[in-house]
């Protein structure tokens, strides 16, 4: 059945003077169809999204240079896993490769190593989201330092994100790719930390059980001695020991300690830090369940007759 509006006729005024009348449909009015189905803010209208496949080779033949496109398909959540660890970004791509299922992305190859990625972009239907990859021929530690060069969010116009990734992702990749490759020159393995020689000299800091942090007096090098006193350790007579006052705090004493390791290396010593051994831990022995016997062989007793 067709539709029958009747329009109602209204007018307003305009800047220069004149009438400008608005023909405007009246609903109740409306001869449609009562069978007809309308689309409410509950049952959204049924939508469809575009072509990654030939949106990616689409996007790769605009590109400069030659750039190609492969397209992969995911047959398990897995499957986009390593994907994951090879996109170069922190922002939109990681935040969907992480966080969504998806079934699909493309690849595009471009000159001198550089590739990108084009995924969907999740809850957004007509747009798509373009990462740079890593260099997976270089190693962890040539990334340090090293700003992520991130992805873009593009429309599923080819044209218009070809010009967009031409324009805003391009350049930043190919800083990024520079910097890395400079720093696997550089220093092609990482910069292991190897264990440094044996200290000559040792200082052992304690915890003791009341909370007290020192060490024996008579076990610091002499050298060492005027280092303690510089920072904050004072010596207690009673206890034959330089003590750190609780006083200092917890922070206050940490910065202590750090400063008066780092000044003790510089000389040559070491330092340990560790807890004391509780005096606790000597349990006496058990008095025996029987009296021992005497000479006699008869038990001793002590109770008074």
């Amino acid at each position: 059945m067709a539709t029958t509006s009747i329009f109602t006729v209204s007018s307003r005024q305009l800047p220069n003077g004149r009438s400008q009348h608005l023909h405007c449909p009246s609903r109740a009015h409306d001869t449609a169809d009562p069978n007809r189905k309308h689309f409410g803010p509950k049952e959204p209208m049924p939508h469809h999204r575009a072509d990654l496949s030939s949106f990616a080779a689409s996007v790769a033949a605009r590109l400069p240079g030659t750039w190609t496109s492969e397209y992969h398909q995911h047959a398990a959540y897995r499957d986009q896993f390593p994907l994951g660890e090879e996109v170069w970004d922190n922002g939109l791509a990681y935040w969907a490769l992480s966080e969504f299922v998806l079934r699909h992305h493309a690849l595009l190859n471009g000159p001198a190593g550089q590739q990108l990625c084009v995924i969907d972009r999740p809850l957004h239907r007509h747009q798509f989201l373009v990462a740079p990859l890593r260099d997976e021929n270089l190693k962890p530690h040539h990334f340090d330092g090293v700003g992520e060069p991130n992805g873009i969010k593009v429309a599923s116009d080819p044209l218009r994100a070809a010009a967009a990734v031409t324009r805003r992702l391009l350049p930043h990749y190919r800083c990024a790719l520079l910097d890395v490759r400079r720093n696997a020159l550089e220093q092609p393995e990482p910069p292991l930390l190897h264990a440094p020689p044996e200290a000559d000299q040792l200082v052992t800091l304690f915890w003791y059980e009341d909370g007290v942090l020192g060490t024996p007096y008579a076990s610091v090098p002499e050298e060492a001695r005027i280092h303690l006193y510089a920072h904050g350790f004072q010596y207690h007579p009673h206890r034959a020991a330089f003590l750190l006052p609780t006083a200092y705090g917890v922070d206050g004493r940490a910065l202590r300690i750090q400063a008066v390791a780092h000044q003790l290396a510089t000389q040559g010593i070491g330092v340990n830090l560790r807890h004391a051994a509780p005096a606790a831990n000597q349990v006496p022995p058990a008095p025996p369940t029987t009296a021992p016997a005497t000479a006699s062989g008869k038990p001793r007793t002590t109770a008074r007759r």
